[in-house]
Order: C-alpha cells, then structure tokens, then sequence
C-alpha cells in the first residue's frame, strides 16, 4: 500500500489516518476554535425559544439549522425568521428543499435505496431545489443546506453570477454523505462553506479530513437517532482540539423525527430545541473541564452568514 499512500501524500492529502491525531492550527475568521450549532430549529416559535433558553442558560448560539427547508415556510414566516437572527446576531440555515426522499422516488425508500433520498431527483427538482435557495436568499437569508453535490456546484456558479447573494454561504449536510478527505476536498472545490462529516467520525478519521480541507467542519457530539445516536460529550474537547475551526453540533437523542414539521409539530419542536440547548449546557460545561483555554467565538462573529434585513 506504499505506494498508494505516497501518491496521496503528492496530492496533498493524508496518506493514512494518523495514530496520533495533531492539534489543529487552524481556525475560524476571528481566531477561535469553535463554534455551538443547535439544528432542527424548525420555524419562528422554535426559533425564539432556542434563543430564549440559550440567554437562560448562558450557552451562546452562533449558527441554526432548519431541515424542513425554506419551502414549507410561509414568506412571513421566512422574514420573521430571517429577522429574529439579525436581532441575536446568528446564522440561520434553511435546507435547500425538496429531495428524492420528499418526491415519488420508490428507489428512495426501498431497502437498497438509502444513497439517493438525500439527492435531487432529476432536472425538474434540480430546479426546484436551487429555487428553494433562491426564496431563501430573497426572505434575507444567507445560509442553506445542501445535500447533492449538483445543487452545491449550480448554486456556487449562481453565486458567482450574481444571481445569488456573494455572502450567500452553503452548508453542506451530513446527508451528503462524503466520507473521506479526497471525497470531502471535492465539496470545498465546488464552493462548499463548511462540511458536516458523518456523525461516526473517529478522531483519527476527523485529523485526516482535517488535514485535507480548510472548510469548517460541523460535527454532531449528540447525534439524532437516525443518524447513529452518539452522545460524545465527553469527546467534545479533543474533537475541539483536532478539528477546530469546528462547529460543535447539538442534536438529541431519543426524540421523535419532525421532518417535515409545521404547526401540527410545533409544540414537540419547541420542547426538542430547548432540550438541544440544555445539552449543549452539558457539553460545554465538560469542554470547558477538559480544555478550559479552548476558545469559542463571540457575538457577532466575523464570517457568520446572519441574515440581513
């Protein structure tokens, strides 16, 4: 395998991943090493109560996401939504919507099927997807999720047409499912703004991407259950350590799947998201036991995509 592992190496990627993962020198804009994501927040009155116990609890929020996407939003709610963050200085990002999963894809939910219900199916929902992103951006909004590596590079050249807003960021979901620094490097190639690695990541695994790319990375420590269901609370300083700049991502455990949510939901979404901010409570308390000079990002922070008015 020498052979191949040095070939890497010309490359610029990591030839193996390392036995002993490095300090990440890297970091965010304004120097820090991490930053807290609470996702799943699924509409205004979510929204409100995530920022709402964040304030209770002294935990500082610096980006949300949405999985619902923008399109089961209203056009008020997008601008309430949109505006609630200018107000607390965060970034919201919406899922750029729909997918073969939320279409009549019988592939999709079929035993085999599992890699393309996160992508978009044929031009059609290509269209609709980038539209999606394109009613984002119009509510104010500068963020969104992306699952397929289409939508990501389409999207990128809108971006650069001006067609998109030029602060108009692409969160790349862990849906995607990239899973290794040469898959991942191609999603920062085509205009990725950062990548949520898969929720099984070891740290090893997490120093080789690490190496490979600039791109923050978002990295469950609390995954949903459907996503594995890791609690790595007491990981969250080395993942810290390895992979900074890094957003340290709170999903929950033992909780119901909401997509796609609405009014119906509402209720159930608003108690996950506060439970959401209670362990990122938990986990920080233990970051800051086990790495107390770790450094987090204050509000407003250079290099947010908060929305704009």
């Amino acid at each position: 395998m020498r052979a191949t592992r040095e070939f890497l190496r010309s490359a610029g990627l990591p030839g193996g991943d390392p036995d002993a993962p490095a300090t990440s020198r890297k970091r965010f804009p304004d120097g820090s090493q991490y930053r807290v994501e609470i996702p799943s927040v699924e509409g205004p009155d979510v929204l409100e109560a995530v920022l709402a116990e964040a304030a209770a609890r002294r935990v500082v929020v610096h980006r949300v996401s949405q999985g619902s996407g923008g399109m089961l939003l209203t056009d008020g709610e997008l601008r309430a939504m949109a505006v609630t963050a200018v107000d607390a200085a965060v970034e919201l990002s919406l899922f750029a919507r729909p997918v073969a999963a939320w279409d009549t894809s019988a592939l999709s939910t079929a035993p085999g099927g599992g890699p393309v219900a996160a992508q978009a199916r044929g031009t059609e929902q290509l269209v609709h997807a980038l539209e999606d992103v394109r009613r984002t951006a119009e509510a104010g909004i500068r963020s969104v999720l992306i699952t397929d590596l289409g939508v990501l590079s389409v999207a990128s050249r809108m971006r650069e047409a001006g067609e998109l807003p030029a602060g108009m960021r692409f969160k790349i979901s862990v849906q995607m499912g990239l899973a290794n620094p040469a898959s991942i490097r191609i999603a920062e190639d085509l205009g990725a703004d950062s990548y949520n690695v898969p929720t099984d990541f070891t740290l090893p695994q997490l120093a080789a991407v690490r190496a490979a790319t600039d791109l923050p990375l978002d990295v469950y420590v609390e995954a949903p259950d459907d996503m594995g269901g890791f609690v790595r609370h007491y990981e969250i300083a080395e993942i810290v350590r390895v992979a900074a700049p890094v957003y340290v991502k709170f999903g929950l455990r033992n909780a119901p799947n909401i997509y796609p949510s609405g009014l119906h939901l509402t209720p159930t979404a608003v108690a996950l998201g506060r439970e959401r901010v209670r362990r990122a409570r938990i986990g920080l308390d233990l970051l800051h036991r086990y790495a107390p000079d770790a450094v987090a990002s204050t509000l407003p922070a250079e290099g947010l995509a908060v929305p704009v008015r």
